[in-house]
């Protein structure tokens, strides 16, 4: 692809370094951003800098946030004593978009995957752990993809806790084995919270 502009080229090149952008749809984009008002495309630049510069990771789920404690934490209305363990923030939005949960997350940041090189000690395991044994925690629900390597995560945080005074469920299987969590429909995400079983009821299945 060649470029008339050294400066359209470099803006295309880097919007097409985002998921499932190629350098076509990358030119389109940054041509309609040509044709906005000045105003909007730097409101756009101004909001991804901040974005970078301020954002935080909750100090005590580890989920995005504008605060040191993100709202859902901050909360009072909401059940610290009942944790629901989930991938990242495309999960949390999910689950909180079925209105059915009313209780507090942990955000792992990933999940197992020797293949894609992500262990353990790359995800945030060790603070959930923490708090288990500190006796924070009354019920924790697996609620990752019911895909091999979120199945392996589970188990593996199941063995790090099962010394522990700790219920363990995991949603019902309302998800497709396979399905990402952020892909199911707000219906059967919330049956699925609602209607979760023993964790070691799921092991029996598998």
């Amino acid at each position: 692809m060649d470029f008339s502009s050294k400066l359209l080229e470099n803006a295309v090149n880097e919007m097409s370094q985002l998921p499932g952008i190629g350098k076509r749809t990358a030119l389109r984009l940054v041509l309609h951003m040509l044709k906005q008002p000045p105003q909007q495309t730097l409101g756009l630049a101004q909001s991804l800098v901040s974005l970078r510069e301020q954002i935080n990771f909750c100090n005590s789920c580890h989920n995005l946030s504008d605060a040191k404690l993100c709202e859902i934490c901050a909360n009072p209305n909401r059940s610290q004593r009942l944790v629901c363990v989930v991938e990242d923030i495309r999960d949390v939005m999910a689950i909180e978009a079925t209105s059915q949960y009313r209780g507090h997350y942990h955000v792992l940041g990933g999940k197992i995957s020797p293949m894609d090189g992500i262990g353990p000690l790359d995800l945030t395991i060790d603070s959930l752990v923490e708090k288990v044994k500190d006796g924070q925690i009354d019920e924790l629900i697996f609620a990752l993809s019911s895909t091999m390597e979120g199945d392996t995560t589970n188990f593996y945080i199941f063995k790090q806790i099962e010394d522990y005074s700790v219920t363990t469920t995991t949603i019902a299987r309302g998800i497709s084995v396979g399905d990402e969590l952020e892909y199911a429909d707000e219906v059967t995400l919330g049956r699925s919270i609602i209607n979760r079983i023993p964790f070691e009821n799921s092991l029996k299945n598998n």
